[in-house]
C-alpha cells in the first residue's frame, strides 16, 4: 500500500469516527465517556494522518 493511500484510508476512517461522534451526541443514551473515546480516536487519528503528509 502506497503512503497515499495509507492516508486516504486513514481520511476515510476519521470522517467516519466524526459521523459517529455526531450521531452519539445526538443520542441520548450514550455516555460522555463513551463520546471521549470516539473523540480521542478521531484525535490519533488525524494527528497520524498530519504525521505521513509532512513526512511525504
Amino acid at each position: 500500500m502506497s503512503l497515499s493511500s495509507h492516508v486516504e484510508e486513514l481520511k476515510k476512517k476519521h470522517r467516519t469516527l466524526s459521523e459517529k461522534v455526531e450521531e452519539a451526541q445526538r443520542a441520548p443514551g450514550i455516555s460522555t465517556a463513551e463520546i471521549a473515546t470516539l473523540k480521542k480516536q478521531k484525535l490519533r487519528l488525524k494527528e497520524e494522518i498530519e504525521r505521513l503528509s509532512a513526512n511525504a
